[in-house]
């Protein structure tokens, strides 16, 4: 099995780079391409709603931008790559589950 090439893709030193630097490192793929993410912090995803409140698509675009790390470029600019690359995005916010007691 041969690995394929994908455009925008990182070399494995600068992955481990970005993940001593940001903990947990994403790859999104969409169509040959891969882009790598960050966790949003709060304040990216407090932005983020409040654009997205008036354009669904602005949530997507802040939260991508804020992000990113690297990778192609296209995804930021080819509205198809966007638009997929928009499907998951929000899989990048993780809600741990919390549990209120009466005390």
């Amino acid at each position: 099995m041969t690995e394929q090439k994908l455009k925008g893709q990182a070399t494995p030193e600068q992955i481990e780079e970005w993940k001593k630097k940001h903990g947990q490192v994403k790859g999104l793929i969409v169509d040959g391409h891969i882009c790598y993410l960050k966790k949003p912090d709060r304040k990216t995803l407090s932005f983020a709603t409040v654009a997205g409140q008036k354009d669904p698509l602005k949530f997507n675009e802040i939260l991508l931008n804020n992000c990113w790390l690297g990778g192609s470029e296209e995804i930021k600019t080819d509205d198809d790559l966007f638009l997929s690359a928009g499907a998951k995005i929000s899989e990048l916010i993780t809600v741990k589950e919390a549990e209120l007691v009466n005390l």
